[in-house]
């Protein structure tokens, strides 16, 4: 037997030794207690968790427009925050119109927050199509309080009206267009604009 064959010889046993080492390992060790149906059952246990804890959406807001004060005790519209949940309330000019209507909540008005908007005021129907929106009120919201308290409402109407709407907005009145308002006659241009009162 010449070198070769015995360095041969020697390099065999040596990896017969190894595979035997091994073999004998896996026998010998204990296996891990984790069958594939554990997996299985665990990755499905998460995605039921996660399936019932449903995402938390940010909250949307309107602003719907008051009446109040500012600072130095001068008269001013403002915006108040309407919590809107789409799913719920539909189009924010629908939600923000009827807002509007139905006036203050009482911790507005504790804060001094008020309304032009009389008490008798419904809205009849807002109709959405492609190219406008038209808001149809019943008769009570021109009728009564003077000049000013009808400016007052038609502007707090106007603002929340193009605040809450990309699309131009008519006002109908008892299903009439609205261009000339209340016993005292103020004409109003349509759509509606911060100028439609401009007259």
């Amino acid at each position: 037997m010449n070198k070769n064959q015995k360095v041969l010889l020697v390099f065999i046993g040596f990896c017969m030794c190894i595979v035997v080492g091994l073999i004998a390992f896996n026998v010998l060790m204990p296996k891990p207690d984790v069958q594939p149906d554990d997996i299985q059952v665990s990755e499905r246990s998460i995605e039921e968790e996660e399936a019932q804890q449903p995402e938390t959406k940010a909250k949307e807001y309107v602003n719907v427009y008051f009446i109040g004060k500012n600072e130095h005790n001068e008269e001013v519209y403002k915006a108040v925050k309407r919590v809107y949940n789409k799913d719920i309330d539909g189009s924010k000019i629908r939600f923000a119109t009827n807002a509007l209507i139905q006036g203050p909540k009482q911790e507005e008005r504790l804060r001094g927050v008020y309304t032009e908007v009389p008490s008798g005021s419904e809205v009849i129907n807002i109709t959405e199509q492609k190219d406008k929106v038209v808001i149809n009120l019943n008769s009570a919201f021109v009728n009564g309080g003077g000049t000013d308290s009808l400016y007052k409402r038609l502007y707090q109407l106007i603002k929340t009206a193009r605040l809450n709407s990309n699309l131009p907005v008519y006002l109908y009145i008892d299903g009439q267009r609205a261009d000339v308002v209340g016993g005292e006659g103020i004409m109003l241009t349509q759509p509606l604009s911060n100028s439609s009162l401009d007259n």
